[in-house]
């Protein structure tokens, strides 16, 4: 089993800087891994690159992809858009194995529809992941309109009944959502597959945001993280905390800074926690 406290950068915390130099903040930061995001794939195919020429930068950087995001909105898609989505799921599934990263992330997007129309398409989702080997996280989003907390997404997780599908946790959206320090005590190890961390600004988020860009470094902010970081160890997660915390404020920062504050921050928090051997 793997050590607790293995941490990755997910590049939206840095989402203004080219994939190239996201990838050597995150590893001259001090993290042992990265979560990407299908929009840095987008990104690079808008320079005019071919998809094998990202995998390749990837592969150079030398640190591994723990996590790959998929294009978010399938759960509740329908039509041509739902068709869409899912073969950018399978590109994206392609991307990870290429990769030998064994996991693909996707939140609820900006659509909204019924749990049953998400429950139908997340077994479509798992299948497809299931198809290469990988695991599906799905993550809620503590501001949207269906799956905005742990009891909605255990409903559509249980409800597609996948094996390979788990939940992936956010400190910064379970704090929103009410259920922070200790308050996700009754998710079974079983049941959560990834992590995210950043911390929650005391003033709540504004008025008609979907997708809160307000987030800080741990430490900073009201996650009561000895709560949070000792229930993770004491369920035995070993899957990397992924530090994702988008905000103009450090964006407009070096890559570098804020790659290297991050993980100092948690492991600074992780210390604490960990029982003395």
């Amino acid at each position: 089993m793997a050590q607790f406290g293995r941490l990755a950068l997910h590049t939206w915390t840095i989402d203004t800087t080219p994939l190239e130099t996201a990838l050597k903040a995150a590893r001259d930061g001090g993290f042992d891994a990265v979560e990407l995001r299908r929009i840095d794939f987008d990104r690079c195919y808008e320079r005019g690159m071919p998809n094998g020429q990202v995998l390749d930068i990837i592969r150079a950087a030398d640190i591994p992809v723990c996590t790959l995001g998929c294009e978010y909105g399938w759960l509740f898609a329908k039509g041509d858009e739902s068709a869409r989505l899912f073969d950018v799921l399978e590109e994206t599934c392609e991307n990870a194995v290429a990769l030998d990263c064994p996991q693909v992330m996707c939140a609820p997007g900006q659509n909204v529809g019924t749990p049953l129309e998400a429950i139908e398409n997340l077994k479509r989702g798992a299948d497809i992941c299931g198809k290469f080997g990988l695991t599906l996280a799905i993550e809620f989003n503590s501001q949207h309109a269906v799956i905005n907390s742990i009891t909605a997404l255990r409903e559509i997780l249980n409800g597609a009944g996948r094996p390979n599908a788990g939940m992936l946790l956010d400190a910064y959206h379970l704090e929103r959502s009410g259920s922070g320090g200790r308050g996700f005590a009754d998710v079974a190890p079983e049941e959560m597959i990834a992590f995210q961390y950043s911390d929650a600004p005391r003033a709540p988020v504004a008025s008609g945001v979907k997708r809160p860009t307000d987030r800080l470094p741990p430490g900073q902010g009201v996650v009561r993280w000895n709560e949070v970081l000792g229930l993770l160890q004491e369920r035995g997660f070993d899957g990397h905390l992924s530090y994702e915390a988008p905000n103009p404020a450090l964006w407009a920062r070096s890559p570098f800074e804020v790659a290297r504050e991050g993980a100092e921050a948690m492991r600074a928090l992780i210390a604490k926690v960990r029982p003395a051997t």
